[in-house]
């Protein structure tokens, strides 16, 4: 059985279609169009999303944007709530420089035309989970990610510089003389395409698809992680993926994720027998840090040999509850349960990628020409533990620095572009076809079984054989299509994770290890590392 393939198809640059800008991004999401926003008028600008441009992580975030904004919080808070909830993996340097940064990009959205809640003419805050104060801006209630990226969409559109294809797959980076030049993409109704770039922007989003239990779009595939990975650059900290704690469950329908901030505003975990567990658990009680949070429930779930616990709002003022969460009051009634009255079913489910791509603090990868920002990257901000509401304002300065920067890059380069003489070549696979669903629902089963919320060393080498002998027969084929892509990519990126969950003995964050349970800075666990080499065969 052969290795895994640097490029996931085969083409020739001497006779396929080329397009050209002077800088790629790649994703739509908050990151992506914060970066092309930050590009003068005087660079072209094209940006490539696989399905509309709508539909993305940052466009389904609940809760809002953290932000320091009230008289009674300060910066040197946030950024020692981060650190704490990062659990000793944060980049200090990153945390103060994002933090810093918040509040003006909370008024550049407003300036984008963002719409934020508001109490008494002022920017309406809430408090969730491992914030010490109330900084969480948010919009519509529950739904913040769609204000702001209707608002954020609506302004790039003005930008005569920048054109957004959706519908386009990236398949891979196009890299030359160990620079990334661009990106092969699939363009509904036109093919395979070669985009050439003077610099790229990776913004791709984040893997929760690699799990059965996820909030995350079907979009979430890691598709940016893995393309970056075959083009060489450096990914770590891949075994820390944090679990919301809380997931709508109702067997049979979509997992709808229950926002942070309803726990923010009072909410009560419970039992199935109505005990608050939290109070034992920790002395946050239900504002926990979201890893805590998860365990809790993990374990009360075992305890009771129940497949969910309940989120209580009954002891909260009806009209708050309603006024503040209409999105999560409209799909709950869907199915019956009355938020003000009712316990809500709930359990973990795969949320945010805190690994990734790794970057400097201007959003450089360590393949030049290539920048990175949002979900996709592993900046130094999160840590072992992402805050709650720190990710979008993370995407905003890390799009604006990468844009910035980019730009900049690109403006230094020769005014003419060129296509490289890049190749690829498959050999054609006589076996019979894969069913591509039935691989796809095992390997997100195993993630969940073996790969979950506590993990331990024999259930993670049986998981590193299973994909280890799936990789072997499905990487090295090539496919006509997205579906086979996305498992191509998905199979990659939780080998990747697997072996950065073995590399860890110890438990911190949001990686528990249960024959490894306690944190352990005295073998050098506190210092962040690389966990997934440049591209090798995947055997």
């Amino acid at each position: 059985m052969s290795a895994a393939n640097r490029y996931l198809v085969s083409f020739d640059a001497r006779d396929t279609f080329h397009r050209f800008a002077d800088v790629l991004v790649i994703g739509a999401g908050i990151a992506g169009l914060r970066a092309a926003l930050e590009v003068p008028p005087d660079l072209s600008v094209l940006v490539v999303t696989k399905d509309r441009v709508t539909e993305s992580n940052s466009s389904y975030a609940q809760g809002g944007i953290a932000g320091v904004r009230s008289p009674e919080d300060t910066f040197g808070n946030h950024v020692e709530d981060t650190l704490v909830a990062g659990d000793g993996l944060c980049s200090r340097d990153v945390v103060e420089m994002v933090v810093r940064e918040a509040p003006q990009q909370i008024e550049n959205l407003i300036a984008f035309g963002t719409k934020f809640d508001e109490e008494n003419g002022q920017l309406a805050l809430t408090r969730e989970g491992g914030h010490s104060h109330r900084r969480i801006v948010h919009a519509l209630g529950d739904s913040t990610g769609f204000e702001m990226m209707r608002a954020t969409i609506a302004h790039a559109r003005t930008r005569p510089n920048i054109r957004i294809w959706d519908d386009t797959f990236t398949i891979d980076l196009l890299t030359h003389d160990g620079a990334c030049r661009g990106a092969v993409v699939a363009r509904n109704g036109l093919g395979k395409l070669l985009i050439w770039a003077k610099q790229t922007v990776l913004a791709s989003g984040g893997c929760g698809m690699v799990y059965r239990e996820t909030t995350n779009p079907s979009v979430a595939t890691g598709d940016g992680m893995a393309a970056a990975y075959r083009a060489g650059a450096e990914l770590r900290d891949m075994e820390f993926m944090q679990f919301h704690p809380t997931v709508l469950y109702v067997a049979g329908s979509a997992r709808y994720l229950i926002s942070e901030a309803v726990r923010g505003e009072g909410a009560h975990l419970r039992d199935v027998n109505g005990e608050r567990f939290m109070l034992k658990d920790d002395p946050r009680h239900e504002l926990a840090p979201r890893d805590i949070v998860a365990r809790a429930i993990f374990r009360t779930m075992e305890r009771t040999q129940h497949p969910n616990v309940y989120l209580d709002l009954s002891h909260l003022d009806p009209a708050m509850v309603l006024n503040r969460f209409p999105g999560i009051n409209r799909v709950c009634k869907s199915f019956g349960l009355d938020i003000t009255k009712d316990r809500i079913p709930v359990r973990p489910g795969a949320h945010y990628m805190v690994g990734g791509v790794t970057v400097d603090a201007q959003g450089r990868t360590t393949v030049p020409g290539l920048w990175a920002a949002g979900e996709v990257t592993s900046s130094g901000l999160h840590g072992a533990n992402r805050l709650a509401s720190n990710s979008l304002i993370e995407g905003l300065v890390y799009g604006t620095h990468c844009g910035r920067g980019a730009a900049e890059a690109a403006r230094q380069m020769p005014r003419e572009m060129t296509a490289f003489p890049v190749r690829s070549v498959i050999p054609p696979d006589d076996d019979a076809g894969l069913d591509l669903a039935d691989l796809l629902a095992s390997l997100r089963g195993l993630m969940v079984r073996k790969m979950g919320i506590v993990r331990e060393r024999a259930r993670l080498l049986e998981a590193k054989e299973d994909l280890r002998f799936w990789c072997r027969y499905a990487l090295s084929r090539e496919f006509d299509g997205k579906a086979g892509w996305e498992l191509q990519n998905l199979l990659t990126i939780a080998r990747l994770m697997i072996a950065a969950a073995l590399t860890r003995e110890e438990s911190r964050g949001t990686h528990f290890r249960s024959d490894f349970p306690a944190r352990n800075d005295a073998a050098g666990w506190d210092r962040r590392h690389v966990v997934s080499e440049p591209f090798v065969a995947l055997t």
